[in-house]
């Protein structure tokens, strides 16, 4: 399998509707307007990218470029590591959108979650900005945050975090299945 495929892939599933719409439009004088219209996901998007050879496993400026447009220096961080190492190895300790922590986080945090958030030293301008993207979701609204932390705090997003976090806010069966 191909590394770089496989990082995209992780890129694409890592993005949220917005920053997806945000790349669209930076890539409008890129892709044609009705190709733009098609993409329905990261994926697709990078895919249009590979075809006109603006993006490739020894060409990643363009992607660079676009990532850091977005504000996600975690992807920038993860594409460097690429570059460097000719794939990428995920911290151990750095949750990632499809780890345990946050599924179970996300599955067990009810509405409370802002709660959360707040310990985890979220803003309230990003936690109304979450809700409003995301009105009637409330499994939705919590995942975004806890993404929305972890690009916030890149590297030092610690699982261990979220447990003392939990526990501060009397979650301390959350925080034990987490440890779990």
């Amino acid at each position: 399998m191909d590394p770089f495929l496989t990082l995209l892939n992780s890129f694409s599933s890592s993005l949220s509707e917005a920053e997806l719409g945000s790349l669209k439009f930076l890539c409008r004088g890129e892709i044609t307007k009705r190709k733009l219209e098609s993409v329905q996901s990261g994926r697709d998007l990078f895919g249009f990218l590979l075809e006109q050879q603006l993006i490739a496993s020894d060409k990643v400026l363009f992607l660079e470029e676009l990532l850091k447009s977005i504000k996600r220096e975690d992807l920038v961080s993860q594409l460097k590591q690429f570059v460097e190492e000719g794939e990428v190895n995920a911290p151990d300790d750095q949750p990632d959108v499809h780890e345990k922590p946050i599924e179970v986080i996300c599955d067990n945090v009810g509405k409370d979650w802002k709660m959360l958030m707040r310990k985890l030293d979220i803003s309230e301008v990003k936690l109304e900005r979450i809700v409003a993207a995301n009105p009637y979701n409330l499994h939705e609204q919590l995942l975004q945050s806890l993404r929305e932390w972890q690009k916030w705090k890149g590297r030092d997003a610690k699982v261990a975090d979220l447990i003392k976090a939990l526990r501060g806010c009397n979650m301390n069966l959350v925080a034990d299945k987490v440890e779990n």
